[in-house]
């Protein structure tokens, strides 16, 4: 099933409520990756993390939605890794970014204790404030 209309546009829901809620290109990106993945793997989970994966290159969670990264590449040691591993995710928090970066997104995602903490923790902490803006976005 093409998650594109005949003039080429993205049907929103066809797609994740986060991406539902970013930009064009975002919903273009995992769409196009999505419906790839699914001809080559079939309808499943191999297909979604294809896409996710391919996502997470040129776009970071934030909050509830996706944005466009700094610098495209892999966000954490499992997108960089690939294969079947089971190393840890990030789940769309780019953990290899800068703490600066890092920090920033915290102040604006109001993580409370964010000047005091590591890198590993802002990525860990920014991960639970992006799921908090998912759950309450979704319950809206």
């Amino acid at each position: 099933m093409s998650r594109f209309s005949k003039d080429g546009k993205v049907k929103a829901e066809t797609l994740p409520s986060t991406l539902q809620r970013s930009d064009e290109k975002a919903q273009d990106r995992f769409a196009a990756t999505l419906d790839a993945a699914e001809e080559q793997y079939g309808d499943g989970e191999r297909a979604r993390r294809t896409a996710f994966a391919s996502l997470k290159h040129g776009f970071e969670k934030v909050g509830d939605h996706w944005e466009p990264k700094e610098h495209r590449g892999p966000s954490d040691e499992q997108a960089a890794g690939g294969g079947a591993d089971a190393r840890p995710t990030a789940g769309g928090v780019d953990a290899n970014s800068s703490k600066r970066h890092l920090y920033d997104l915290a102040k604006k995602l109001e993580v409370p204790g964010r000047s005091t903490m590591s890198k590993d923790e802002l990525v860990a902490a920014l991960q639970k404030a992006n799921d908090r803006a998912t759950r309450k976005a979704r319950e809206s």
